[in-house]
């Protein structure tokens, strides 16, 4: 039995504040779902046999990365959309 976990409130977008992104590098991940369990905000999901990430509720912590035993995510910097070449949201 899954445990139920925190799931992110749909009320509030949180993704907006991450200054990081994690990208998942599929060719690495055994579908462990250790990301899964650690992800504090409930946004890691599996759907038809593959992680998803739901960015608008992710706030870039990095837990997930840390976690990961295969190194399958990392977190890469935010751009800010519409922005300038090189420029961030920090």
């Amino acid at each position: 039995m899954i445990p139920n976990l925190p799931t992110p409130h749909l009320k509030f977008r949180t993704g907006s504040w991450r200054t990081a992104r994690p990208v998942l590098q599929a060719g690495r991940c055994n579908n462990c779902l250790i990301c899964w369990l650690f992800c504090p905000e409930g946004c890691i999901q599996r759907e038809k046999g593959y992680i998803t990430i739901d960015l608008d509720y992710c706030k870039g912590c990095g837990i997930c990365a840390h976690e990961c035993p295969r190194q399958a995510l990392k977190l890469v910097e935010e751009v800010v959309p519409g922005g300038e070449e090189g420029e961030t949201s920090a």
